[in-house]
């Protein structure tokens, strides 16, 4: 794929032709951002540590690098969506994603048990919710996104569509399963950090990585294909290549942090739409590390406070999906699509 150079593009070819609320340079968010994040990191890490360290400590890591993971892959998978799709406001999760999950795990109660479900190993389970979730996201989103004519009316009808029948089916599901085992499932349908396993974070990680790498090749590229399809072709992108392999990249990393904690509808909206809000420019070698640092910072330093301040009162998912739904409806009341 040939490298395409997006120095000299003019401002007013940057996406959606709009200017920031804010006028800092990037880099000193960046480097703001990333101080604040790496603070937090370290008071989640320390903060109240006594007694068996050598326990404690490495429990802490495992939880706060998901956190570290989940932010990444929910952050860079939303920019990354929201530039083929040329809209702020459509997410992976937004676009039934997350109810997929949810008909995965009823699926897996009502053939299993719950007690067996709990039984199988946790690189099956993971394994088996990644596979599925990759192959449903990357058939339906190439099928959306590669061909021509296809109206931001359609995506959200398709995405709705899917996500009213797989939350009917399951709902369904669950109707017809023992009162004990839905318990079970519901413990299943948020998103927590607490039971991370190691292992899983391990293997997280190694998908995270190997997929970063095919994105750090098509770094070149991202700026242009935000200018639309024809702009893109007519600066020399193979648009049709270009597109699948973002969708390949959006649908393993959603999948892989959907499957490790569980789901976040609207986090990646939230830290995405916060990222371009502090950019002066819209290039994504900096609205995509903004994005990471915010997502990092809401996570640590949200979880942080629910166990300093409110001792566990609430879950920390439960509040994103209040603020991120919030910033869903400000983004449609702003006219934000077009």
């Amino acid at each position: 794929m040939p490298r395409v150079s997006t120095e000299a593009l003019p401002p007013a070819l940057s996406q959606q032709g709009r200017r920031p609320v804010r006028s800092i340079p990037p880099r000193t968010w960046i480097i703001c951002l990333s101080i604040l994040a790496a603070a937090l990191v370290a008071a989640s890490l320390t903060i109240g540590l006594q007694g068996n360290v050598g326990y404690v400590l490495p429990r802490r890591a495992i939880k706060v690098g998901s956190m570290i993971l989940v932010a990444y892959a929910v952050g860079v998978s939303t920019v990354l969506f929201q530039t083929v799709t040329s809209n702020r406001i459509l997410t992976p999760s937004i676009m039934g994603f997350d109810a997929l999950y949810v008909l995965i795990q009823t699926m897996l109660v009502f053939a299993l048990g719950g007690g067996a479900l709990l039984s199988l190993s946790d690189p099956l389970r993971f394994g088996i919710e990644v596979v599925l979730m990759i192959g449903f996201s990357f058939l339906l989103y190439r099928w959306l996104f590669t061909g021509g004519g296809k109206s931001l009316h359609l995506m959200l009808l398709v995405g709705i569509v899917f996500g009213t029948m797989f939350r009917g089916f399951s709902s369904l599901l669950q109707r017809l399963i023992d009162p004990s085992e839905f318990l079970i499932l519901q413990d299943l349908f948020f998103a927590s950090f607490n039971n991370v396993d190691g292992i899983l974070l391990g293997c997280a990680g190694t998908a995270v990585a190997l997929v970063s790498g095919v994105a750090w090749r098509m770094r070149h590229s991202f700026d242009v294909l935000a200018l639309g399809r024809d702009t893109a072709v007519n600066l020399g992108v193979d648009h049709k290549r270009s597109v699948t392999a973002i969708l390949v990249i959006c649908s393993v990393l959603v999948a892989v942090s959907t499957a490790l904690v569980g789901p976040v509808t609207f986090f990646g909206l939230l830290v995405a739409s916060l990222a371009y809000q502090l950019c002066s420019n819209f290039r994504h070698a900096a609205v995509l590390p903004i994005a990471v640092l915010l997502g990092v910072i809401a996570l640590v330093g949200g979880q942080l406070v629910l166990e300093r301040i409110f001792e566990f009162d609430t879950a920390l998912s439960i509040v994103i999906e209040f603020v991120g739904g919030i910033v869903f409806l400000i983004l449609l009341l702003r006219g934000a699509v077009k």
